[in-house]
């Protein structure tokens, strides 16, 4: 076997590879998923040709950074990363011994290997190729992470002592109907990334780089006792196994949860920076009919005075479901309609599936047909499956050739009635195939350079997006932020654009379960996801409805219902906190865009050392200044919060202060959830409410002061322009707020201006709220303008209804781009 060992001094994290050895003349090459690691990180790594010997030779050791080393023994094969200056282990790889390599063989006449599944048969030509090892967290009491499953944020074990009846967690990407809830089942997509957490050692991860299917078990304490005596053992041990590929995996030693997620990303790469508009309010349903029906759909919005950012339109709007068409006689004028919306500072968002309909007559076809350019079945044919479309074939994007030629056709030329207002979804690219095997592709379907679908599977909707990502950034000639939503997923994916949680349910548990699954997709990498609000299957009751809402007031939103005046008017107040909070969540995303870290976050991630925390995934952060608690349950009357932290903590909606480090009983009402900012912490809002977020650029802010026991906080405010990639020239404002002793202070953040000067803004602060500071204070002293400006108490919320009275610094009138000072006399 051939092993390799690159090391990287600037970051905590180390790799290890095992393929076939060459030199035994294997029949193909193994599969090694390509353009997932990002290219700048090879070049960081160091190949080290002597590595130190320990005991006598059994073991080799490399020292990596910050006092940890990567030591190997030779045999039996065990690696393992140890902190040098305590001696103990962090993460391992088969130290116990259940490390397999089924190599690939040539198939002789007596090898019969196919395999049936239903009326399918997996002629599996090189015989059986799985791999499987241990991997060993230490220190750990929880691990988290491998989506996508609808199941609990801290990952149940699955065999050992006093497991019930379990299946392994499964990574197989696949279109599952009505999915169920508390499932180790695998759904659309697929991360091969588990973080470990503990009181004790903090945060470590492993990640295998491998798109074929996974079987994980988290085993039990106790799984390995021979005589049934469970010996005390602070570890998490787990089981990886994989249907074919190589071991190409990471570790990742921490040793803080965000530490982890920095490491992660700096591998894999760090989420794209959305546009601003893509993380407002969308508007989707299965379908708008026609242009009317479309029409009428904004003009309500209008009525009822609630902002949105982009309606979506299904398939039906396509010319018999060939994908960038119109079905003309619905609508007729597809570039009016997008410019009727964009006028408002709206866009469109339409879907885009990887199967093409098998028409003659259908230009995408033909030209795929004539240039080889799909997927090909085991007989070298053109895989022919059945969609949507029915009789369907799939590009292989695999190829960079093809991944070129469909980025190509989201171009304006190409797809005829596309404005620059319109963007894309991708859905069904698991790749769903109704008559396939479990509605997937057949495995043994054939790729670019000879790869086995079975080897490339759970990345096969990753390239999808990729190169769909990729149009729109050519399209846009390099100067637009795509917005590709997909369905399946990778590793990698959050380079490419957002994903969402797929058909669910409108049911109570379908609302509980959504919060861990989006915990989830933030620990892997994608922070930028969300669930269909209310479900997509069935419909919900009005107050499993507005309940949802309010939860996902902090998450992406989309959704159509009819509802009464009253819960209309509830659904426009959570719609309202979203805008309101826009500035706070695009700082946000550009920090996940710079760090990894994700925007929303487990409470464990903020307090890595409250084991209160460590399971709760009912209540979640939101960087980390807001936590919000959940309600998933009907005519619910009080919640329980647990408010970690030595600090207070205030009621986003009435600034009610509430005592840190206590589990708190809670009146529940219809008019919102518990929501809490933290003491110590600054958000920046927008209080008045356009129709869209675009018509809100340049609206004043208001600044949101919890003070902590010290009577001090701070934050940060990060603008551009929202939609451009200017930021990566410098065209950014980027300000940290400190509020001490009695001053608030305006600080620059931004390095000296690059190449497209600094984002100029007209935009400035109107108001200052602050919660928690002593009344009595009339003025206060703006520099350098020498402004004495008025103290009183006025609305937390302004357009709320009886919201109670705060104090508050009015008309400061500062600029948010400059330097100033506010000092509180």
């Amino acid at each position: 076997m051939k092993k390799k060992l690159p090391i990287d001094f600037g970051h905590q994290f180390n790799g290890y590879m095992i393929d076939e050895d060459p030199s035994l003349s294997p029949p193909k090459k193994r599969f090694e998923v390509p353009d997932v690691v990002v290219s700048e990180f090879p070049s960081t790594k160091l190949w080290l040709p002597r590595v130190s010997s320990e005991k006598n030779g059994a073991y080799s050791s490399v020292y990596l950074s910050d006092g940890h080393s990567a030591v190997l023994r030779h045999d039996p094969f065990e690696l393992f990363v140890r902190d040098d200056s305590s001696g103990d282990r962090v993460i391992s790889l088969n130290s116990h011994g259940l490390f397999d390599f089924e190599q690939l063989k040539h198939k002789s006449e007596d090898d019969n290997w196919e395999e049936q599944f239903r009326s399918h048969t997996d002629r599996r030509p090189y015989g059986p190729q799985s791999v499987s090892f241990d991997v060993s967290f230490y220190g750990a009491d929880y691990v988290y992470g491998i989506p996508e499953r609808a199941a609990s944020l801290a990952l149940k074990p699955t065999r050992g002592p006093n497991v019930d009846e379990s299946e392994p967690y499964r990574l197989f990407n696949l279109d599952v109907f009505e999915y169920i809830h508390d499932s180790p089942f695998g759904l659309y997509g697929s991360i091969p990334f588990m973080v470990s957490h503990g009181k004790t050692r903090g945060s470590s991860g492993f990640f295998w780089l491998n798109a074929a299917e996974m079987q994980i078990d988290v085993l039990a304490p106790g799984w390995d006792a021979e005589s049934g005596i469970v010996l005390p053992s602070h570890r998490i041990d787990t089981f990886w196994m994989s249907e074919a590929g190589v071991v190409d995996a990471f570790f990742f030693i921490g040793p803080n949860p965000k530490d982890v997620l920095m490491q992660y990303t700096a591998v894999t790469g760090t989420p794209a920076m959305p546009q601003l508009f893509s993380i407002a309010y969308h508007q989707c349903r299965w379908n708008y009919r026609d242009e009317e029906d479309v029409e009428h759909v904004d003009s309500k919005f209008d009525e009822l005075d609630i902002p949105y950012d982009v309606l979506w339109l299904d398939i039906e709007h396509t010319d018999g479901k060939r994908y960038f068409t119109w079905d003309r006689a619905l609508f007729p004028h597809p570039e009016e309609m997008q410019r009727k919306l964009a006028s408002k500072g709206r866009h469109m968002v339409t879907i885009v599936d990887p199967h093409i309909k098998r028409d003659d007559n259908f230009h995408l076809h033909k030209e795929a047909s004539q240039k080889g350019y799909y997927v090909k079945d085991a007989s070298g044919n053109d895989f022919d499956g059945w969609c949507w479309p029915g009789s369907s074939s799939y590009p292989d994007t695999l190829n960079p050739e093809i991944m070129s030629w469909w980025a190509d056709k989201s171009a304006y030329q190409n797809y005829e009635g596309s404005t620059p207002s319109l963007y894309i979804w991708n859905d069904m690219n698991e790749p769903s195939v109704f008559n396939g095997p479990e509605v997937t592709m057949p495995r043994d379907v054939i790729h670019y350079g000879g790869v086995e679908h079975r080897e490339l599977h759970n990345a096969y909707g990753y390239y999808f997006h990729m190169a769909t990502a990729n149009g729109l950034l050519k399209r846009g000639e390099g100067n637009d932020r795509p917005f590709v939503l997909s369905r399946a997923l990778f590793a990698g994916s959050q380079r490419y654009g957002a994903v969402w949680t797929g058909d669910n349910t409108a049911d109570w548990d379908h609302l509980r379960v959504s919060i861990p699954m989006v915990l989830t997709l933030g620990l892997t990498g994608m922070p930028f996801s969300g669930a269909d609000v209310g479900g997509y299957f069935g419909n919900p009751e009005p107050e499993l409805l507005v309940r949802w809402f309010f939860g996902y007031s902090f998450h992406i939103i989309l959704i159509h219902q009819q509802l009464n005046k009253r819960n209309t008017e509830l659904i426009k107040d959570a719609i309202h906190v979203r805008y309101a909070l826009l500035p706070y969540f695009y700082t946000l995303f550009r920090e996940a865009n710079t760090t990894g870290v994700p925007v929303v976050r487990p409470l464990w991630m903020e307090f890595p050392s409250d084991e209160a925390t460590f399971s709760n995934d009912e209540a979640f952060m939101v960087g980390s200044s807001l936590l919000v608690q959940g309600i998933y349950t009907e005519r619910a009357k009080h919640a329980s919060v647990h408010l970690p932290g030595k600090e207070s903590w205030y009621d986003l909606r009435t600034g009610t202060v509430y005592k840190g480090g206590v589990t708190h009983k809670l009146e529940v009402t219809e008019e919102s959830i518990p929501a809490f900012q933290r003491a110590g912490t600054i958000i920046a809002r927008k209080d008045r409410f356009r129709q869209s977020s675009t018509q809100m650029a340049n609206d004043p802010y208001t600044l949101v002061i919890a003070l902590n026991s010290s009577q001090e906080a701070e934050g940060e405010l990060y603008i551009d322009d929202g939609s451009s990639f200017n930021f990566l020239q410098g065209g950014y404002i980027h300000r940290r707020f400190i509020f001490s002793n009695g001053k608030l202070t305006s600080i620059d953040l931004a390095p000296a201006s690059g190449s497209k000067g600094r984002y100029p803004s007209d935009a400035f602060i109107e108001r200052i709220i602050l919660l928690g500071h002593a009344p009595g204070s009339k003025n206060a002293l703006v520099e350098p303008s020498n402004q004495k400006v008025d103290i009183e108490l006025r609305p937390l919320w302004v357009l709320r209804a009886h919201s109670p009275a705060v104090t508050t610094i009015r008309r400061p009138n500062v600029w948010v781009a400059e330097d100033w000072t506010i000092t509180v006399i």
